[in-house]
């Protein structure tokens, strides 16, 4: 889930439209549904535009066994209406965070955070994204010693499953996080 600015936070992503009323089809990048639940003030950002306007989260409520939210939105009446949103980004301002259960972490506490390898206490490079995909995946850029040698922006990165058996520690007061990844996981990046 990229955040542009730091101020927003995006939660979703309008996928289509629903019915004929203007009901919308949201794919959740959050993790707490009370952000599609409870009706307030949102955002919607298009992807020719920096800028998110504000909108109205009428209702919501989420589809079984799928990472999907049916949503009204004020204004949003019609099917062509709810059509023009395709692709648009749903976001909250990110100064209000909902309530963490212990061992839970905003997006915004783990971009940046610096990975080590746990058994050895080697830097292997920093988290990048958070992708939600059945489990949360950490995208984390590799840094290799060649490149630390000749400081090159080759860019390497891998998908990292973020559970407990391979990311034990994470310290977000230290900003660093410590992980025991499978033999050849470190070597599948793109």
């Amino acid at each position: 889930m990229k955040n542009n600015h730091n101020k927003w936070l995006e939660i979703g992503t309008i996928v289509a439209p629903r019915g004929l009323r203007g009901e919308l089809k949201v794919l959740s990048s959050t993790d707490f549904p009370e952000r599609f639940e409870i009706p307030g003030k949102r955002w919607l950002q298009s992807s020719e535009s920096w800028s998110p306007q504000p909108t109205e989260l009428i209702s919501g409520k989420s589809v079984v066994g799928k990472n999907l939210y049916i949503i009204r939105l004020q204004g949003i009446e019609n099917r062509n209406q709810a059509e023009s949103l395709r692709g648009y980004k749903l976001l909250v301002l990110d100064e209000t965070p909902p309530e963490l259960e212990q061992e839970e972490y905003h997006v915004s506490q783990l971009i940046d955070l610096d990975v080590y390898e746990q058994k050895t206490g080697k830097i292997i490079g920093k988290v990048v994204d958070i992708f939600t995909a059945g489990h949360d995946l950490l995208e984390i850029k590799l840094i290799s010693d060649i490149e630390r040698e000749v400081n090159q922006k080759k860019e390497k990165k891998v998908f990292i499953p973020f559970v407990y058996e391979i990311v034990p520690v994470v310290d977000i007061e230290q900003r660093r996080i410590e992980i025991n990844p499978p033999r050849g996981l470190l070597d599948l990046s793109h």
